[in-house]
């Protein structure tokens, strides 16, 4: 690969020339590169799963980007030489992160990051047998990363199960047991 600067041949020049070499830009630098076909090995199972995600991330950018609102959000989340679809897709790729759940008196506080929002954070408590005592959806806080939930009861030995969902709608759950 070569990045050229102030080349007067290739300023206006992209493309592939024959099956030998391609021409293209990127962050305003032109870069003549081997030109790649496809590989005749059989792809792995973890190619496979890869190559499912990206196409349900690249599904979901294509629907979602019909949206002007969320597009324009997405773009406000790009940097420099990024736009709305490689955030959208960026999105669909990862997974909310819970990194903290605690119980104080009744309430739960759940502690939720993402790169993008957070969709809905659900909390669900049963008790040391595995029945359900309750469950609900907490709201966000003023911080912006913190939810919390009122609950009606938080005996010992109940299990807070949280599961944090994005706009993608990836879940993440994550389970505590009080003492």
């Amino acid at each position: 690969m070569a990045l050229l600067k102030d080349n007067a041949l290739f300023q206006y020049v992209e493309g592939s020339i024959g099956d030998q070499i391609s021409i293209y830009k990127r962050n305003g630098q032109t870069i003549v590169a081997k030109k790649r076909g496809r590989s005749r090995k059989k792809p792995t199972k973890n190619q496979v799963l890869a190559r499912q995600k990206m196409a349900e991330a690249v599904g979901y950018a294509r629907a979602i980007l019909k949206d002007p609102e969320m597009k324009a959000y997405y773009q406000s989340k790009a940097g420099p030489g990024q736009n709305a679809w490689n955030m959208a897709i960026s999105d669909a790729l990862k997974s909310p992160e819970v990194q903290n759940i605690q119980a104080k008196d009744s309430t739960v506080v759940v502690t939720v990051r993402d790169k993008f929002a957070i969709a809905a954070v659900d909390v669900k408590i049963t008790d040391a047998a595995g029945i359900l005592l309750e469950k609900g959806k907490a709201v966000l806080s003023r911080n912006g990363v913190d939810w919390y939930y009122r609950a009606a009861n938080l005996p010992g030995g109940a299990t807070i199960t949280v599961i944090a969902v994005d706009l993608p709608g990836n879940e993440t759950k994550k389970e505590i047991q009080l003492e």
